[in-house]
C-alpha cells in the first residue's frame, strides 16, 4: 500500500473520519489529453481505458465496496461514428483482457443502463461476465453503459407505479443500483463542475470531489486523496 493510501487509512483506524463506501466517477478528459498530446482522440480513449482498469484494482486496494464509473451515456450516441465504433472497440477488448483479473480478486461485475440496445456481440460478452463475476462480493463494479439517470428514475417511477405505490422507498428500490451501498463521494475529473445526467438520485447526499486532473492522468494517489479528503468532511444529510 502507497504512502497517501496508508495515511488514509490510518485517519479512518484512529476514529478521526470515514471511508466512503461507494464512490462514483465521472472519467472525463479523454479527448484534451489526447489533444493536448497532438494525439487522436482514439489514444485518449485507450490510454483512458488503461486508467480504468489502474482504478478498479485501486479500488479494491483502499477497500471501496463499490466503485461506478460513467463509462458511456445515452447522450454519447451523438458522438461522431468513428468515435463511437473505437470505443465499442476498446470495450470489448477490456471485457476480453479483464474478466480473467476479475475472477481472481474478487470482483462483482454490474452495468447500470439499458446496455441491451449495445451491439449483439457486446450484450454476449456482458451477459457472459456478469454470470461468471456474479458470486464475487469483495469489490462491486457498476459500469454505465447507454446510461442516462433521468431515463433511470422514469423506468424506476414506473416500476413502482407498478407495484403499487409511488414512493421515495419504492423509485429507490427500483433504481439501477438498488442493490448497491448507497453513493457517499462522487469525483469528476478535467475540471468540469456538473453531473451530466448520472446518478441524479444517488447523489442526492453524496459528497462531491472536483479535480481538474484529465481522466488519462487519474492515479491510485489521487483517488487516495479525494478518500482522504471525505474523511475530514462532516456530513449532516440536511441535519445540524
Amino acid at each position: 500500500m502507497g504512502a497517501v493510501a496508508a495515511t488514509t487509512t490510518a485517519r479512518v483506524e484512529a476514529g478521526t473520519g470515514q471511508m466512503p463506501r461507494h464512490v462514483a466517477i465521472i472519467m472525463d478528459g479523454n479527448g484534451r489529453w489526447a489533444k493536448k498530446r497532438m494525439l487522436p482522440r482514439a489514444m485518449g480513449h485507450k490510454k483512458g481505458v488503461e486508467t480504468v482498469r489502474n482504478i478498479v484494482r485501486a479500488a479494491g486496494e483502499l477497500g471501496l465496496e463499490a466503485l461506478s464509473l460513467y463509462a458511456f451515456s445515452s447522450e454519447n450516441w451523438k458522438r461522431p461514428e468513428d468515435e463511437i465504433s473505437d470505443l465499442m472497440g476498446l470495450m470489448r477488448s477490456f471485457i476480453k483482457s479483464d474478466i480473467d483479473e476479475f475472477t481472481a480478486n474478487d470482483v462483482r461485475l454490474k452495468i447500470i443502463g439499458n446496455y441491451r440496445a449495445l451491439a449483439p456481440d457486446i450484450v454476449d460478452m456482458l451477459d457472459d461476465a456478469l454470470e461468471r463475476t456474479a458470486k464475487n462480493s469483495r469489490t462491486t463494479l457498476a459500469v454505465a453503459l447507454n446510461y442516462g439517470s433521468q431515463d433511470e428514475l422514469v423506468r424506476a417511477a414506473q416500476a413502482a407505479a407498478a407495484q403499487g405505490a409511488i414512493t421515495a422507498q419504492s423509485i429507490e428500490a427500483n433504481l439501477d443500483t438498488a442493490d448497491m451501498p448507497p453513493l457517499d463521494l462522487l469525483i469528476r475529473t478535467s475540471g468540469e463542475q456538473r453531473l451530466s445526467n448520472f446518478m441524479l438520485w444517488q447523489a442526492a447526499y453524496a459528497e462531491f470531489w472536483f479535480t481538474e486532473t484529465l481522466w488519462p492522468d487519474f492515479t491510485k494517489a489521487e483517488l487516495a486523496r479525494a478518500l482522504d479528503e471525505f474523511a475530514g468532511r462532516e456530513r449532516r444529510f440536511g441535519g445540524r
